[in-house]
């Protein structure tokens, strides 16, 4: 892996973690930055968190807190919950 990965590679490791932990548990965008960044885990995180909320406009992921959906608006800590590929649901 380089030293910063790109957005491609973020969002597929939100995808292949979210898909791996199934529609029963969810995950921390910070999982998939540490996953990928290494010592620069932090610098991903505002990405990280984007692209969840993209991933969630596609249908892919859900995005909550305290297990309720939320927007982009949300502030505070966000969980990751696999939905699938869109359309599947």
């Amino acid at each position: 892996m380089p030293d910063h990965p790109s957005e491609s590679e973020l969002r597929a490791e939100i995808l292949r973690i979210a898909e791996q932990r199934g529609p029963e548990k969810t995950l921390c965008p910070s999982d998939a930055a540490r996953s990928i960044g290494g010592g620069t885990w932090r610098d991903l995180m505002p990405a990280a968190r984007r692209l969840a909320f993209d991933l969630a406009a596609e249908g892919r992921v859900e995005v909550t807190q305290h297990g309720e959906g939320v927007d982009r608006d949300a502030r505070g800590p966000i969980r990751i919950r696999w939905v699938g590929p869109p359309g599947s649901a």
